[in-house]
């Protein structure tokens, strides 16, 4: 039978790991989502978003029929690890660069930076359709289905223990993960509700203002550019901070005016980011601003040398000087190899 994908199930933040009795918890990995249907004709990797992963994981495609049982739809994630076995870690960086238009690229880079898929729920196996199914059930199915099936699938573990949960939100961090999920064992697949809960990492730094981005409407701020010193004194890029109402988009342009950088002439100097293959034809000019304003923001972990996502607003800091805000100043996890994660 061909497998109908539906939306995936998604998950909303909550600042602490629920104790309560009928959770099941898993680790957070930090990859594409994907829902991986093997119907036993082909192969098709459904992502979050509009675009299919399909074509980016030719090495999946092919490997999901000689490792899987049968036909099925798992809910997973796809990631990539990088390192040496023992101090293995997930490589974000990696994996997006797999997201390539060209196919001789798409295939070099299968080869040299292969992917696995990590399964945490089962939607259909054969011609049963689980959706309806609580979660305790289909994690059960999963269990069976996938024992004794060798890499690049991979079943992530789960625990009952809140406690244990919590070990695995400090010490998994050091492996590239990016919190814990927890799901009720009474509950059914729900496509595109927030049915889940995320219990992600949460940390402030003080950053340095760079510049502002106009917002895509052409009025008021779109997004702040943050920067933060290396150790050699350079003032580099780490992300940025959106999210703002229309009210404050608009008066975040007076409050900023007094530091905007200027030409002999008077004319705001405007700068471009580094693009990516993410950017496409998006705009990626920004206002300058001279780099005397001090913010805290929210975030939860670095990737290289920038935020991996999107940080929060927290407050203006005047009592700092831009030249303290320092790579030093963010916790760095303690290692942790990938392969204790996979068990």
């Amino acid at each position: 039978m061909r497998y109908e994908i539906p939306a995936p199930m998604l998950a909303k933040s909550v600042p602490a790991v629920p104790t309560e009795a009928g959770y099941l918890y898993e680790p957070k990995w930090d990859g594409f989502r994907v829902l991986a249907a093997w119907d036993g004709d082909s192969v098709e990797l459904g992502s979050r978003g509009a675009k299919p992963l399909t074509r980016y994981f030719p090495e999946l495609v092919a490997a999901l029929p000689e490792v899987l049982p049968g036909p099925c739809l798992i809910d997973g994630e796809i990631v990539v690890a990088r390192g040496e076995p023992g101090a293995e870690r997930l490589d974000w960086e990696a994996l997006s660069s797999r997201i390539h238009p060209a196919a001789s690229r798409v295939a070099l880079l299968a080869a040299e930076t292969p992917a696995m898929l990590i399964a945490f729920d089962l939607l259909a196996e054969g011609d049963d359709l689980l959706q309806d199914v609580p979660f305790g059930e289909r994690r059960a199915r999963l269990e069976r289905l996938l024992a004794g099936v060798p890499h690049p699938v991979h079943l992530t573990r789960t625990t009952a223990d809140a406690t244990l949960a919590e070990r695995w939100l400090a010490e998994f961090e050091g492996a590239g993960l990016d919190g814990v999920v927890t799901k009720r064992t009474d509950a059914v697949y729900s496509p595109g509700a927030r049915t889940m809960l995320k219990i992600k990492h949460v940390r402030t730094a003080d950053v340095v203002l760079l510049g502002y981005r106009v917002h895509k409407s052409g009025q008021g701020v779109g997004s702040l550019l943050l920067g933060l010193y290396d150790a050699q004194g350079v003032l580099r890029n780490v992300g940025g901070v959106s999210a703002f109402s229309n009210a404050r988009r608009l008066s975040l342009v007076e409050e900023l005016d007094p530091w905007v950088e200027r030409d002999a002439a008077g004319v705001a100097v405007t700068g471009e980011t580094d693009r990516s293959r993410f950017s496409g034809s998006k705009d990626v000019s920004f206002v300058r601003l001279r780099p005397e304003r001090v913010l805290e923001v929210r975030y939860d972990q670095l990737e290289g040398s920038r935020f991996r996502h999107t940080v929060q607003f927290e407050r203006w800091r005047p009592d700092r000087e831009p030249q303290s805000c320092t790579f030093a100043q963010l916790e760095q996890p303690v290692a942790y190899d990938l392969g204790d994660v996979l068990g």
